[in-house]
């Protein structure tokens, strides 16, 4: 390829791309280097992954830049014959969470349905799978028949893709019998989770066959505790355990030998999320480290405490990056006032959550009152009233209205007066205020927490917004944490 006859601008207006071009200019990208360029390279020009596997493509399609050996040294280099050159590798090593999904009884169905019923089914569990795997913004690398292969932290990487890809094998083991056969049989999937040091992009394979590969031993493990895994269930590793903290409920399966395996390896079976008010000490094992650099902070948010506690309500935003100890200032205000009588409520928004109204609030009701899956629902009503009447005015008023955020069904009990959605949404976030502010009188000074609130969905910031409304004579402080 020759600088003479080769123009940038227009190679990259053909691959679509000419918003780049001022780009290659600033950089002093040449024809002659441009063979050169690596993905590491791209990346620091500001092209997206798409953009740079495109460019790195056509890259691999120019012509071989001309000759500048000796009439010699092309001789001989003819007389060599034709050589074998590697690809260059788009490889690069990656924290990666494997997931890999089976539908349980496949060749046993397979035998008993005619192939365009088996054709349904499996399309109807693939898109389950798949619909799971995108909304916790993972990405379905391979189906195989029956199988499914995901990664978790590959192209797009999360601060939590372990706690992303079991919430998303959850969804996937609770989804799929929702499906069924012709017959009317419910289906079942197994999901098998690791986590571990993987090499991967590196193309395999041709044409519609073709994918980036993933060496290691983490898919090999996630692919053998799916087949350890019992139907309709979701079984870790030992490192995937370590990594999700105490966020899920996990039971111990002991160590399992598996195929391929040289020892019996450790795994985990996930029995479902553990109730938590703060993310940031669902991931901490015991105590966090004590905090450092952060006393002047502290010391503008106690002070707003004591003016709290002493009948002038308060308001704080802590923003910053992720990272940065807003948690563990939270965590320090908390530690602080242990000591004085006053009521700590945190509601912690979710990435996962931004679209279910109130999901924050429900959250800590629940938590709150002590709520348990298992408990019946007369018990579970007992628990919201005497939640309740801690703070509201009118239980009776406010009993049905916070039910049905929970899920209880309070049936006879508190009937659900017939009200428009509209109103009741309106009858609901009066309730939660009313119950709030009624904390701060009965058992005041409050501390609210709303942790993440860049993940709030609409409908709890504006109940926020309506605290905040009435906050000025209250024994209430709310702190707020937001990148």
């Amino acid at each position: 390829m020759s600088g003479q006859d080769f123009d940038l601008a227009a190679w990259l207006r053909d691959l679509g791309l000419e918003r780049y071009s001022q780009a290659f200019r600033d950089a002093e990208v040449t024809p002659e280097i441009l063979p050169e360029l690596t993905d590491a390279d791209l990346r620091e020009l500001g092209l997206p992954l798409g953009p740079r596997k495109a460019v790195l493509r056509a890259i691999r399609g120019l012509p071989g830049p001309p000759a500048r050996s000796t009439a010699a040294a092309t001789a001989r280099a003819e007389a060599a014959g034709p050589s074998i050159l590697p690809v260059p590798s788009e490889a690069e090593r990656r924290q990666l969470t494997v997931m890999f999904v089976d539908l349980v009884g496949s060749t046993a169905l397979a035998a008993s349905l005619d192939p365009e019923e088996m054709r349904e089914v499996i399309r109807a569990y693939q898109g389950a799978v798949a619909g799971a795997v995108a909304r916790f913004e993972g990405h379905v690398a391979k189906y195989m028949g029956d199988g499914v292969l995901a990664y978790f932290g590959w192209p797009q990487a999360h601060e939590d893709e372990a706690e992303r890809a079991v919430r998303a094998g959850l969804s996937i083991a609770e989804a799929v019998p929702w499906l069924a056969t012709p017959a009317g049989e419910p289906l079942a999937a197994r999901v098998g989770i690791a986590s571990g040091l993987v090499v991967v992009g590196d193309l395999v394979g041709e044409g519609g066959a073709q994918e980036e590969a993933v060496v290691g031993e983490t898919p090999n493990l996630a692919a053998r505790l799916q087949e350890a895994a019992a139907p309709g269930t979701v079984a870790v590793a030992d490192g995937t355990r370590r990594l999700l903290g105490r966020v899920f409920e996990l039971r111990d399966l002991g160590a399992t030998r598996l195929k391929g395996f040289d020892r019996p390896v450790p795994c985990f079976r996930v029995v479902g999320e553990r109730p938590a008010e703060s993310r940031f000490e669902a991931h901490q094992a015991g105590r966090p480290p004590p905090m450092v650099g952060r006393d002047q902070e502290l010391a503008l948010v106690l002070e707003r405490w004591r003016q709290a506690a002493a009948g002038e309500g308060q308001a704080v935003l802590l923003v910053g990056e992720a990272g940065i100890g807003k948690s563990r200032l939270v965590r320090a205000v908390l530690d602080a006032v242990g000591g004085e009588a006053h009521t700590a409520l945190r509601y912690q928004c979710s990435p996962h959550h931004t679209a279910t109204a109130l999901w924050p609030v429900a959250q800590q009701l629940g938590f709150a009152a002590g709520l348990s899956p298992g408990d019946p629902e007369a018990v579970r009503l007992d628990k919201l009233e005497a939640l309740l009447g801690q703070g509201a005015e009118d239980v009776r008023g406010a009993a049905p209205l916070v039910a049905a955020l929970l899920g209880i069904d309070a049936g006879a009990r508190y009937p659900m007066p017939d009200l428009t959605p509209p109103q009741r949404r309106t009858r609901t976030l009066a309730a939660l205020v009313g119950q709030l502010l009624g904390l701060a009188r009965r058992r005041g000074p409050v501390l609210v927490v709303l942790e993440d609130a860049h993940w709030i969905d609409p409908t709890t910031l504006e109940l926020v917004g309506l605290a905040l409304d009435r906050i000025a004579g209250a024994r209430l402080l709310m702190l707020l944490t937001t990148r």
